[in-house]
């Protein structure tokens, strides 16, 4: 079985809190998105249940006039409930080693297993949003090599085809911030 499908990372956003909302420069984006995606066969809308992200693909969703699924599986990963002053070092090792469990997170196996069940189940010409560190690990593990230095890379949004055929899978970016339209 063949499919497509479409990870976006969510638009420009007011802060990291699930309720965070998009800013006005974020809102613009999901518009861009939103023109973005028109030309395409769009089966379906999958979002991560943080404001954001919905946000992000309504305008695509009352453009089609379809319904946007919200699944818990999309939402960010949790790196530790702690604060962690060395955060973004935590993160980067956190891509070298997939099995690093931080005090009340998830380790990045468990991120990557709750996001493939999703691009499992998802139909083909299937839009999901999520968030930069969830998109970071599934997209790694589809390209084993895609790590912290191609996750520092990421926009918001950002926009990534994933091809699925016979057991196989490839990525291609298809986003590019400053322009907003296919590479």
């Amino acid at each position: 079985m063949e499919k497509t499908l479409y990870l976006v990372r969510h638009c420009k956003a007011a802060g990291q809190a699930p309720e965070a909302p998009l800013t006005p420069k974020g809102q613009e984006q999901a518009k861009s998105l939103a023109g973005f995606f028109k030309e395409r066969e769009i089966s379906g809308l999958i979002s991560s249940p943080f404001v954001r992200a919905i946000q992000t693909i309504e305008p695509l969703a009352s453009e089609l006039n379809m319904a946007v699924e919200i699944d818990e599986r999309l939402a960010e990963r949790v790196l530790s409930t702690e604060d962690l002053p060395d955060w973004l070092e935590r993160l980067e090792e956190s891509f070298r080693d997939l099995d690093l469990k931080l005090s009340g997170g998830e380790s990045g196996i468990e991120a990557m297993e709750r996001g493939a069940a999703v691009l499992e189940a998802a139909p083909d010409k299937c839009v999901l949003v999520t968030h930069g560190n969830m998109l970071g690990l599934l997209l790694k593990q589809i390209d084993a090599d895609f790590g912290f230095e191609e996750w520092m890379k990421l926009s918001n949004p950002d926009v990534y085809e994933v091809k699925i055929w016979d057991g196989n899978r490839a990525i291609s970016r298809l986003w590019r911030e400053n322009i907003g339209r296919r590479m």
